[in-house]
């Protein structure tokens, strides 16, 4: 090992900064692990900062060990400067937020200067063999380092490792460690992911000892023969020495095999072995899991079973320290993930923290590695002067897919390598693919723009419709034949983006139905946001940058502060590991007065593990209340088993009025990621019908004083509007066919390309205009017709309100119809109104959470309750949220409202126009009014903030309707 010497010349020179080369002075890439008997020191915590506003601003005098920073700020590494008061962060989804002119970056370069001053520990081992390691896990984009006032070098590649030599620099006190970190370089070319900009060292930086006769780099080689049972292990290894595993009786030389029978690693199984590589001068910890990875059958098969990837794209988020994260939060993730049902993550779009994959492979998670590679802004050029198809920056490269794999290669939960993320095609990607294969055999390779699949061994795709995807699945695609002999994955789809995605039930069944789908990765797991003091959370354009995609940034399964979304708890229900359908004796019908047995049907959808794990509980439920319960003894299934379980009989008296059954797979005791009764599935389904609410029209109205009375109600004898209803004012009401346009409302191709016809916007639906034309107070009835028009066109809806009552309840049936030429969905069609104190509100239907017609696979029939406040969903950017579906009936401010049929419920302390003229959460402020929406259909949510839109029968189209509800005074739900 040699040293570059060069001491402080107080140049400038900026070269290194524009240099296509992956820098200069770092060793060579090697397995990365968290410990071994060697000794290490971390430099983390509080250093010396001062940023410049050019790369060329300040000289490199600082390093000198006598520099005095005294006045100099002080910020936290790991972290990066603009979260900590120094510039701003910058988000662009893939323009590159300075010229495109390949390799050259602006002179306006914020360069930050980082001086951390250390002591070696007491029994920090002599230095004079200099064999100690200066290590930098990330760093964004480019650095150069000093230590006691030598060079070391310079290296790019943000999020990936380099080490440095420095045992001869070492003293036992005062060292004085220097890092210069420019914000844009030539790598920052190579690194235009989906995300903000944050410069600075963000990852540990760590002083490693390294002993004589160290390990150097080593490489676990374990694989599993799952047709004897048994797992061969090789470690081969820079340094000779022996390699034990005590559990198995494994004591072997480097290099040399052994074979023996084990459990292998599986994400359902993450069984892991301990075991030491010993040599000369260190004993080395080994997390050892035993399984192969191949394609066969023109499937990818672990262990000898094709998977399905029920995955999430991951990037590194935490609202406040950015790409800093912390092993609790890496954890707190991982967790998260185990108790939603994901199995699979691809680590989108670069190496995670080496930490997260240990995790991974502790609680068991498939990976999809990926390089630190996107050149996404070239796009915008034809992908002219790509560097991937450039041969001078073939280097950097190579030197990223090294980094990245030996860094990786000994986690078994790596199971497939990606070159990068939409970085084009090229000579460059054909290298990196080369190179990977000559070092491990063992995994394939993954590109999602390689559509040929020349240099790849999965064929992928982002955001393909359903329909696609199954022609895919059935072979119906074309093709290359080697892309049509390859499993396909969708490495990108259902956009999470605010309120959504929809349509994940049925690319499920896709997956399921098809064995060449082997699933999919949801971009993505957690909205970007950053805790902002006066926004709530921030996203592009709220630090005046000039150039950003907004609130692009928020397209996760996780709100920034890491609370799990509707979306996630949808993800969960639609990829549960065990189907549970509940099926109606088919005698019921031929036997009246008799409840013969119903039966549940139980499918193992593991692809690893039988169901001895899992408990399964039953429940009767009548009018959304468990009658009866118990527990349901279900035979350990094999994976892909079915079984049919018979469910209790129920006596005749528990049946009256709906019933349902809701059966339940919980862990029978607790795991590493979730404690015993967590739900891992559950099922439901209807027993006897609903009972349809019915009002006999006998009341007759009145008249007087300007009023109308109607049972229970008081109407506005001028405009028919009803004022209270027993005793419960009421405003405004009348029918409602906008909603605050979701994310992905707003990238429906009819949103955003004329060519498809009018926009929601242009034709004015989000301010239609109610036209009286007449009320009538006669008979029964009160009797109001309205027309419902935007201006500006000819399109409008009429609308009949029809109010009619008992005498202790009041009946409202709309009529709707069409008028002119609709060329578009509706984005709601119910009725709104506004009450005053209320607060609490119950219900019969799907709940707990929010629910649309595309996104209701998690919604469950029951008895709910919660707070107006709590029925929000606090998506980052407002939009249309909260709804329950299915709700038969609700109380809330002194009133009960049932619906025939049912309908989805809307209660929020705010119009829908606010909500929909609202940029953050902080905009919306609450009134003494709580307005409700009753909505007899909304249109599907879709994923078309980046996606496909809802399926065509998820489409509220504008055709004539029909609906009802019944009103009556509710006291206990009331609040003054």
């Amino acid at each position: 090992m040699s040293l570059r010497t060069r001491t402080v010349d107080h140049t400038r020179t900026v070269d290194h900064v524009e240099d296509v080369s992956p820098g200069s002075g770092a060793l060579p890439p090697r397995a990365w692990y968290a410990s071994s008997d060697a000794g290490s020191l971390s430099l983390n915590g509080t250093w010396r900062f001062r940023l410049s506003p050019t790369a060329d601003a300040e000289d490199d005098s600082f390093a000198a060990p006598a520099y005095d920073a005294g006045d100099w700020a002080e910020i936290s590494v790991p972290g990066h400067w603009v979260l900590q008061g120094h510039g701003s962060p910058v988000y662009t989804n893939h323009r590159y937020p300075f010229p495109v002119d390949p390799p050259r970056v602006p002179t306006e370069n914020p360069t930050g200067d980082h001086l951390r001053v250390f002591d070696l520990p007491a029994d920090w081992p002599t230095a004079a063999d200099g064999r100690a390691r200066l290590r930098f896990d990330g760093v964004e984009s480019c650095a150069r380092v000093w230590l006691n006032g030598t060079d070391l070098g310079d290296f790019k590649g943000s999020r990936l490792p380099h080490e440095f030599p420095v045992g001869p620099l070492l003293r036992a006190a005062g060292n004085v460690l220097a890092v210069r970190v420019h914000q844009w370089s030539a790598g920052s070319y190579l690194e235009d992911q989906d995300q903000w900009w944050l410069p600075g060292i963000f990852r540990d930086v760590t002083l490693l000892h390294r002993p004589a006769g160290g390990v150097v780099d080593f490489f676990v080689h374990a694989s599993y023969d799952h047709t004897a049972g048994e797992g061969t292990l090789r470690v081969d290894s820079d340094v000779a020495g022996r390699v034990t595993v005590p559990e198995l009786g494994i004591d072997i030389a480097t290099g040399e095999p052994a074979t023996a029978p084990v459990a292998p690693w599986s994400a359902e199984s993450p069984r892991l072995y301990d075991g030491v590589l010993a040599t000369g001068g260190e004993r080395v910890p080994l997390r050892i899991g035993f399984r192969t990875v191949e394609l066969s059958n023109g499937l990818i098969e672990i262990n000898g079973r094709p998977v399905l990837f029920k995955g999430v794209n991951r990037h590194e988020w935490h609202p406040e320290r950015g790409r800093a994260l912390d092993l609790d939060t890496m954890r707190r993730d991982v967790l998260l993930m185990k108790r939603h049902n994901i199995n699979a993550v691809r680590t989108s779009h670069y190496p995670p923290h080496p930490a997260f994959l240990d995790l991974c492979d502790t609680y068991g998670l498939w990976v999809i590695d990926e390089c630190d590679l996107e050149t996404h802004g070239f796009t915008e050029q034809g992908w002219r002067d790509n560097p991937v198809d450039d041969d001078r920056w073939t280097p950097a490269l190579l030197d990223r897919a090294a980094r990245m794999v030996e860094r990786d290669k000994n986690h078994p939960s790596v199971v497939v390598w990606s070159l990068g993320n939409e970085a084009g095609t090229g000579r460059g990607l054909t290298a990196m693919a080369g190179w990977i294969r000559a070092r491990d055999t063992s995994r394939p390779i993954h590109y999602e723009g390689d559509r040929d699949c020349r240099d790849t061994d999965v064929y992928s795709r982002m955001y393909a419709g359903h329909a696609e995807v199954e022609r895919i699945g059935r072979g119906l695609d074309g093709g290359p034949r080697r892309r049509r002999a390859l499993p396909f994955l969708l490495c990108e789809y259902a956009h999470a983006m605010g309120n959504g995605p929809g349509g994940l039930a049925e690319y499920q069944r896709l997956f399921e139905a098809h064995g060449r789908l082997q699933g999919g990765f949801v971009w993505e797991w957690i909205d970007h946001g950053i805790t902002h003091p006066g926004l709530g959370h921030a996203y592009g354009g709220d630090f005046g940058e000039e150039l950003h995609d907004g609130n692009f940034v928020c397209d996760g399964l996780l709100f920034p502060d890491r609370r799990p979304s509707p979306g996630l708890a949808e993800y969960k229900k639609v990829i549960e590991p065990v189907a549970l359908t509940v099926s109606p004796s088919r005698e019921r019908s031929r036997r009246p007065g008799t409840h013969p047995r119903d039966t549940v049907r139980v499918t193992n959808r593991y692809d690893f593990t039988d169901l001895s794990a899992l408990a399964f509980t039953w429940a009767y439920e009548a009018e959304g209340g468990t009658v009866r319960s118990g527990t349901l003894p279900v035979p350990a299934l094999a994976p892909g088993e079915s079984a049919e379980v018979e469910l209790p009989a129920v006596p005749a008296g528990d049946s009256a009025g709906e019933a349902h059954w809701t059966v339940r797979a919980v862990l029978a005791s607790g795991t590493a990621w979730a404690p015993p009764g967590h739900v891992v599935a559950w099922g439901q389904a209807p027993v006897s019908p609903r009972r349809v609410p019915y009002v006999a029209a006998t009341a007759r109205p009145a008249h007087g004083d300007g009023l109308v009375a109607l049972g229970p109600g008081v109407f506005d004898a001028r405009t028919g509007a009803p004022r209270t209803i027993g005793g419960v004012a009421l405003t405004g009401l009348r029918l409602d066919v906008w909603r605050a346009t979701t994310d992905n409302d707003d990238g429906a191709a009819w949103q955003s390309d004329p060519r498809h016809g009018p926009l929601w916007r242009g034709l004015g639906l989000h301010r239609m205009r109610h036209r009286l034309d007449a009320v009538e107070a006669g008979g029964d009835a009160l009797t109001v017709r309205t027309r419902v028009a935007p201006a500006g066109g000819e399109l409008g809806l009429s609308a009949v309100y029809r109010w009619t009552s008992d005498g202790d309840r009041l009946r409202l049936t709309v009529s709707t119809a069409p008028e002119g030429h609709w060329t578009v969905p509706l984005p709601r069609l119910g009725i709104r109104f506004g009450l005053s104190g209320a607060d609490r509100v119950r219900w019969y239907g799907g709940g707990p959470g929010e629910a649309y017609p595309d996104t209701r696979s998690a919604s469950a029939v029951g008895r709910w309750e919660s707070t107006v406040d709590d029925m929000q969903t606090p998506y980052v950017r407002p939009q249309e949220n909260g709804a329950r579906i299915d709700v038969r009936w609700a109380e809330l401010g002194g009133l009960r409202v049932e619906g025939d049929p049912v309908f989805l419920l809307t209660a929020r302390r705010w119009t829908t126009e606010q909500l929909d003229a609202a940029a953050h959460r902080t905009d919306l402020v609450p009134g003494d009014t709580v307005w409700v929406n009753l909505d007899h259909g909304q249109h599907g949510i879709g994923s078309q903030s980046c996606g496909p839109g809802p399926l065509p029968r998820y489409h509220l189209r504008a055709e004539p309707a029909e609906f009802s509800f019944v009103f009556s005074p509710h006291p206990g739900t009331h609040l003054a």
